[in-house]
């Protein structure tokens, strides 16, 4: 059993999946507010690796849907800025266990690390709701509070 220092967005269904996905493999994981974290471009780095900038970003961001961001485009430093600035543009999860750091949940990754249940792999990182429909847009009278918070 591992201690999982787990950077999550509160309400966010496949961090939900997730994080139970590791405490039924017998890990202690600990949920922490991504959005509420006092991040630092050096503290965000340690999470990022040697990984291309364009792989540090949530897909599912509404500025990077609606592309006023475009990841591929931009330098880390501009990056960086970006996501201190705002925070829903971090690829979630940032996971911490025994010194080690990393963003996303690739289930294969996540096995060779820390260890899963054999099972089924599903898709954890893409949100489902961006497949479903467009993403709310608050002038739209039929978009509940509660979808504009799942953005």
């Amino acid at each position: 059993m591992t201690t999982i220092i787990f950077y999550e967005k509160p309400g966010c269904g496949n961090n939900a999946k997730q994080k139970a996905l590791l405490a039924a493999a017998g890990h202690a994981v600990i949920a922490r507010n991504l959005l509420a974290e006092p991040w630092t471009q050096e503290r965000l780095l340690e999470f990022f690796g040697e990984r291309p900038v364009a792989e540090w970003f949530n897909r599912a961001a509404p500025r990077v849907k609606s592309g006023a961001v475009v990841p591929e485009l931009l330098d880390a430093e501009t990056a960086l800025g970006l996501m201190l600035d705002d925070p829903l543009l971090i690829r979630r999860p940032l996971m911490e266990a025994d010194g080690r750091r990393e963003i996303g949940f690739d289930q294969e990754k996540i096995h060779a690390w820390l260890g899963l249940t054999p099972g089924l792999r599903i898709d954890l990182e893409t949100c489902p709701r961006s497949i479903v429909h467009a993403p709310c847009v608050p002038q739209d009278p039929a978009c509940s509070p509660r979808e504009l918070q799942d953005s």
